[in-house]
């Protein structure tokens, strides 16, 4: 398994890369510096790339050399994949001896024996590349290759359609060679100090397929867990971490190009799962404070672009009747507000700032770093079988929710809001824990808290969309007349059938069975 971090720099600061105190005190030796041209193949239709995997041809030093990746994940800008790898006479795949080499239990290995797929490899793109490697010994013996690639992806040529299509590489890699994969962090932090870096999450493959076929980026949800009953306690944080951070991660991009709703919406979804998470094992570790204060900040960052784009995209476009007209003006001036914010998300997540909350989140995770100043009960528990604290954390969820949500149609806004934060942490703790339960009685329990949430929600997102028509008006006085109006209009829906909306999907939730039937 290939474990690797991948930050992008600006061309322009490869030199002070270059001249960096760390690779001049950690490296063995003087750098290596390859030309390598990469031939990467696939089916015309892309089969390959469907199932997430990989197979290229380099040639560097005379040599050519064949790899295939496939499988594995990408969290917080660490690559985990498969990796194998031998060397051929030429530009062409062997596959007979990639045959060898392949587990036979991984699934490319039966795809690359089907005849179709073989015979219809072909030459979708390749790379050009200067690659200089610093073989890298920290302090504490870990072993890190650290390697800076400067070049360029092209498309078309190779592939035959005669469209010559180029994007630019200057990337660092940091491979983990021996030690722990908490010390790629560690380096990737020192070289942040001096040079300005991104967190990477495609791969060259990845960006050349891109080339290739052009696609738009596509907002990315939360991944199903696989927990199982033989988790410690401690095992069970990390996968849960890890996938909240992986779904912030993969959604980095589409926040940075500036415009799609749903990339900043599911980053912020992730963001927020990661902080209930925390939460909801914090008797046990503590994130610590300036991390949390980042966290903190990233959220404010992404909550404020959501709240304007459902401003604009939801509360005031299902206005009708008297309202509609009005709303139609202030929509216009909530889409400017929305694409102000989103340009202030994407200054944030390509911001030095955010790559070193990912990269200190990451190196306190593969660090287990908490344990420094855990107490030996707080160990015993974090080693503990999962289960206890599974059930012990869904029924404490579900007793706060109804202590919360009791006389709900009668509460006033502020203990409604509450009610709303306990159904959420309440669903989030579920979904994670989900796996290790019947998949029918979560799947009962979960639709009924939904359906309290999306009654709870949509008055959450009238009461926000008062505060941001004030804060319109003040803007732009012009439009104070309309806000007024509209501010009437949804405080009167607010108002109007409030206890009735409400009974319905609460008495439902307060009387559905908390799932129980477990998989231990």
């Amino acid at each position: 398994m290939e474990i690797e971090l991948k930050l992008l720099l600006a061309p322009q600061d490869a030199p002070r890369l270059r001249a960096h105190p760390l690779l001049a005190q950690s490296a063995q030796g003087e750098p290596q510096v390859l030309q390598m041209h990469d031939i990467y193949v696939d089916t015309p239709d892309l089969q390959l790339c469907r199932h997430q995997a990989g197979l290229r041809v380099r040639q560097v030093d005379g040599r050519w050399v064949q790899t295939l990746k496939a499988g594995g994940h990408v969290s917080g800008g660490l690559h985990s994949r498969h990796e194998w790898e031998s060397e051929v006479a030429g530009p062409q795949p062997d596959l007979a001896a990639l045959d060898l080499l392949i587990g036979r239990k991984q699934p490319i290995r039966a795809l690359l024996r089907q005849d179709a797929i073989r015979d219809a490899l072909q030459p979708v793109f390749t790379t050009r590349i200067e690659r200089t490697v610093w073989q890298l010994r920290t302090a504490q013996g870990e072993q890190i290759e650290c390697v800076l690639d400067q070049g360029v992806i092209e498309s078309g040529v190779a592939a035959g359609d005669g469209a010559l299509r180029s994007v630019a590489v200057s990337e660092i890699e940091l491979e983990l060679k021996q030690g722990q994969a908490a010390s790629l962090f560690g380096v990737a932090l020192a070289l942040l100090h001096d040079v300005p870096l991104q967190l990477g999450h495609m791969s060259k493959a990845e960006r050349g397929y891109r080339l290739a076929a052009p696609q738009p980026l596509r907002a990315v949800k939360a991944q199903a867990l696989a927990l199982h009953a033989a988790m410690s306690v401690e095992q069970v944080f990390l996968a849960i971490a890890s996938n909240c951070l992986e779904q912030v991660s993969s959604n980095q991009d589409g926040v940075a190009a500036g415009e799609d709703v749903e990339s900043v919406h599911q980053m912020r979804v992730g963001l927020r799962r990661l902080r209930s998470a925390l939460g909801m094992f914090k008797s046990l570790l503590a994130l610590p404070q300036v991390l949390t204060r980042e966290l903190d900040w990233l959220g404010e960052v992404l909550g404020e672009a959501r709240d304007w784009d459902v401003l604009a995209g939801v509360t005031l476009a299902q206005l009708d009747g008297e309202a509609a007209a009005d709303a139609a003006v202030l929509v216009a001036a909530a889409q400017a507000q929305a694409r102000l914010k989103h340009v202030q998300a994407a200054q944030a997540v390509t911001s030095a700032r955010y790559t070193a909350c990912m990269l200190g989140l990451q190196r306190w995770l593969q660090a287990r770093a908490w344990r420094d100043s855990c107490s030996v009960r707080q160990v015993v528990r974090l080693d503990a079988h999962s289960c206890p604290f599974v059930r012990a954390t869904v029924r404490k969820d579900q007793r706060r929710l109804l202590k919360r949500g009791k006389d709900l149609p009668q509460l006033a806004p502020p203990a409604r809001h509450r009610v709303r934060i306990a159904a959420k942490k309440a669903r989030y703790a579920t979904e994670f824990f989900a796996s290790l339960y019947d998949a029918g009685q979560v799947r009962r329990y979960v639709k009924r808290l939904s359906a309290l949430q999306d009654e709870l929600g949509w008055r959450n997102d009238s009461a926000v969309a008062d505060a941001l028509l004030r804060a319109l008006a003040e803007m732009q006085p012009d439009l104070l007349s309309q806000a007024a109006y509209v501010r009437g209009f949804l405080a009167a829906q607010l108002q109007g059938g409030a206890g009735k909306a409400l009974a319905r999907p609460w008495r439902r939730y307060a009387h559905a069975p908390l799932p129980s039937k477990d998989k231990a």
